[in-house]
């Protein structure tokens, strides 16, 4: 990769990442130049610096919301941060704005998997397990079948397990990891609200 390739390369990285010179440029020379491949390393580097800072308050925030164009479905939805600094910039409230959203088409009951109270969980497995009764395959077969579906029912019903309706490639805990990395705070989601007219 030339020199006036690789400064265009960690242009466009830093544009699409946000993240600093010096790191798109390693994340460049690792994926040897291939920008989609450094996005995803410097994605995981984020997540990693994500998970250092997930267990520091959270006290500050924003509510997002969202009406759809026909006013039938409507959300609202908590997101803290650590400092009001955060909490008024323009981009922190584009990310309420859009989860809210996405809140609008994807419709979660949950906002993580740890919401989840532990009889609806057995539940789902009961049903599970009631589907492949007369699968012959081996009891430790059929219970890595039922942790797959588990993992799929979380999908289904748990916000940051959803994959993002605006980028479906990615879910919505990455782009949380990806603004936490970005902003160098915590970052949450508190709570939400979906009203949707007709349904109670």
């Amino acid at each position: 990769m030339g020199k006036a390739i690789e400064a265009n390369a960690v242009k466009e990285l830093r544009e699409k990442t946000g993240v600093g010179f010096m790191d798109c440029k390693k994340a460049l020379v690792e994926s040897d130049g291939d920008v989609e491949k450094a996005i995803e390393i410097l994605r995981k580097k984020g997540i990693a610096k994500a998970e250092k800072r997930a267990d520091r308050a959270a006290n500050e925030g924003f509510v997002g919301s969202y009406i759809h164009l026909d006013g039938k479905i409507g959300v609202m939805v908590e997101i803290n941060c650590e400092t009001d600094f955060v909490a008024r910039t323009d981009e922190f409230r584009a990310l309420a704005k859009d989860i809210a959203m996405h809140i609008a088409a994807s419709n979660p009951k949950f906002v993580s998997s740890d919401e989840i109270p532990v009889d609806v969980l057995e539940k789902e497995k009961e049903i599970f397990r009631a589907q492949l009764q007369d699968n012959k395959k081996p009891a430790n077969i059929i219970d890595k079948i039922v942790e797959g579906k588990i993992t799929k029912y979380f999908e289904e019903i748990c916000l940051l397990e959803q994959p993002f309706v605006k980028e479906p490639e990615k879910k919505v805990k990455d782009l949380i990891f990806e603004k936490v990395a970005k902003v160098g705070e915590n970052i949450k989601i508190g709570r939400f609200t979906r009203i949707q007219i007709g349904n109670r």
